[in-house]
């Protein structure tokens, strides 16, 4: 079940095409539905019994940044937020690999500094996700 003062919001690189902005938030939240299974809701059936598989049970603001402010962010929530935030991030190492093999060998050739974020996603304590990304305006 879904933990009311945990928080999740995505922050995008909206300097991206709006595929690749897209794409990002999808990834994203597809690793946030396996590892953290407790923001997907039941199955539910409509009122002629066909079952539509669980949503999330919580909203997700998707929120605007830019790269450099992403790196600066991840850095942040890793070095002082990492006991109270879960921290999920996409780079340009991922889109640009070909399968996942390639991806494990880039990104485990590739320091955390040097890495370039699409997006990152953050689930934990409702006052530090707020407390980092509260001003941050919604992607449009």
């Amino acid at each position: 079940m879904y933990d009311s003062t945990k928080k999740c919001v995505m922050v995008i690189d909206h300097e991206q095409p709006l595929g690749v902005m897209a794409n990002t938030a999808a990834i994203l939240g597809c690793t946030l539905g396996k590892d953290f299974g407790e923001v997907i809701g039941n199955s539910i059936e409509d009122g002629n019994g066909f079952l539509h598989k669980g949503i999330v049970n919580l909203p997700i603001p998707v929120l605007s940044s830019t790269r450099e402010d992403l790196t600066k962010l991840h850095r942040e929530v890793s070095e002082s937020f990492s006991e109270k935030i879960e921290l999920i991030g996409f780079t340009t190492t991922a889109q640009r690999s070909r399968d996942y093999e390639d991806y494990t060998l880039k990104l485990s050739a590739t320091q955390t500094y040097d890495l370039k974020f699409l997006g990152i996603c953050l689930y934990g304590e409702k006052k530090a996700v707020n407390h980092l990304t509260g001003s941050l305006p919604t992607l449009k």
